[in-house]
């Protein structure tokens, strides 16, 4: 193993950049909030996967083993409520949708976490940290055999989220606070439950506990498996910025108040992804899963770059004419990994022997807040100022080596190289194509231009002719 090289990455707790650095000298020990399993992930939910397993590969080729733990929240309102919809017991219900998940990960690609705990199997260990809290004076027991956790007995809640108190007390009651099936019941609306009582609605899905039957809140589960797997201190925990509050806010709370670490100490969010510049929804018709995507003809991993394309502080924009653009840069790289190959370039060696070589620039940009987008720009930098032809055997083993250490970093797969003759031109493409041509031909010298550079920051250039004009992929 190399030795390690140091990535820096943004704090949401502090708001600064640090270097990632393991407590313990040795492993990096780091927390994903995972799926809820009760229909398919879409591709909203895989950026954040996709960046968590990009920091990953990234820690572990810069030199690091790491030990990566990502739950499955099988128990909550909406695997219950779709269970019973679906006429099948909780297990089976959220099996089918886990597997269906996983057949996704590994689809994009994605590494498998090194221990994937459930909340179902660990309602035990959320039972004991829910009495420690009440013996230490953080929680409650209500009337009707709930248990909530007392914010007010944590001085420090709302640091990570940056909250005043009037807005803890509105987001509370408006977000955690709505899934409680009696408001009335807790001592303030900033309270979230830590156990709910068993309701009617909930059917066969209870168990018992020292305050009646019931099943644990949602919050609590990453709480009880972090600390059976991590410890009391670990290293990072990531997840989607919808997740700092209430949701991280409150597993820092109820962590610190049952043991006597720190919890996590360092925080890595992925901002949202937006589709063709709005919000993504079901009403709108734009939640698009994996399977969508390759029922439209597009592959996964072509996915996975549009997913890693953009800064993941940044809001990332998808769009078909994206994924059109990432099959081009794919193919880019495909055809300049057979222009190595054609010059007696061996396969690629086994990752531990790889090195960034050539595309040292590339993976110094990739460590630096994981920029994938500036990295990605150095790797194409770098492929255009070199002709394999040109090289030594030796500068094509280095080059084809530093190319696969990125691929690898990135977790990018290259495809078969497509005939590009054959390549069909997409409906979208074509249309700008067409408006162009006949911009062109009303001396509308503007509009035409504008039209070329987007075809081209799209991936495909026009070459024109006396009578016509061809769309080709760059």
């Amino acid at each position: 193993m190399r030795p390690f090289m140091a990535l820096t990455l943004h704090d949401t707790l502090t708001r600064q950049s640090r270097t990632i650095q393991p407590l313990d000298g040795r492993t990096l020990r780091f927390y994903c909030c995972g799926p809820t399993v009760y229909g398919p992930a879409h591709i909203g939910n895989f950026r954040t996967f996709v960046a968590q397993d990009v920091f990953r590969r990234v820690v572990e080729m810069g030199g690091l083993p790491t030990l990566h733990v990502r739950n499955l929240t099988d128990v909550d309102d909406k695997t219950i409520r779709d269970s019973q919809k679906a006429g099948q017991s909780l297990g089976d219900f959220t099996r089918f949708w886990t597997e269906k998940f996983h057949a996704d990960c590994a689809a994009l690609n994605l590494l498998p976490p090194h221990v994937e705990p459930s909340a179902v199997a660990h309602i035990p260990h959320q039972i004991r940290m829910i009495e420690t809290l009440i013996q230490r004076g953080h929680a409650y027991a209500s009337a009707d055999g709930s248990v909530y956790f007392k914010v007010a007995s944590y001085p420090d809640y709302g640091r990570l989220s940056h909250l005043e108190d009037r807005e803890l007390k509105l987001g509370a009651s408006t977000t955690a606070g709505a899934m409680d099936s009696d408001e009335y019941s807790k001592d303030s609306l900033a309270d979230f439950a830590l156990w709910k009582a068993r309701r009617p609605e909930d059917g066969p899905n209870h168990w018992p506990s020292p305050w009646g039957d019931g099943r644990p809140g949602w919050h609590l589960e990453c709480s009880a498996m972090s600390l059976e797997y991590l410890g009391e201190d670990f290293d990072v925990h990531s997840g989607g910025i919808d997740l700092i509050f209430p949701h991280h806010e409150n597993e820092i709370a109820q962590s610190c108040c049952s043991t006597h670490g720190k919890f996590a100490h360092h925080w890595f969010h992925v901002t949202h992804l937006m589709v063709d510049g709005g919000k993504m929804s079901k009403s709108l018709g734009n939640l698009y899963t994996l399977e969508d995507l390759q029922k439209r003809g597009y592959h996964p991993a072509e996915v996975r770059y549009v997913l890693i394309s953009g800064h993941y502080r940044a809001p990332l924009n998808f769009t078909f004419h994206s994924l059109d653009a990432a099959r081009q840069a794919l193919q880019k790289l495909a055809r300049f990994d057979k222009a190595l190959l054609e010059r007696g370039c061996a396969a690629s060696p086994a990752r531990g022997d790889l090195a960034p070589g050539p595309f040292a620039d590339a993976w110094k940009t990739l460590t630096d807040d994981l920029n994938v987008p500036g990295a990605l720009g150095a790797v194409f930098g770098a492929i255009n100022r070199t002709k394999p032809a040109a090289l030594t055997e030796a500068e094509v083993l280095a080059c084809h080596r530093g190319l696969h250490f990125m691929l690898e970093a990135l977790g990018l797969r290259l495809p078969p190289i497509l005939d590009e003759a054959a390549v069909e031109v997409p409906a979208e493409i074509a249309t700008l194509a067409e408006q162009r041509w006949n911009a062109k031909q009303s001396k509308d010298w503007a509009a035409a231009d504008a039209l070329r550079k987007e075809l081209d920051a799209l991936g495909w250039i026009i070459k024109d002719g006396k009578d016509g004009y061809q769309v080709m992929p760059k």
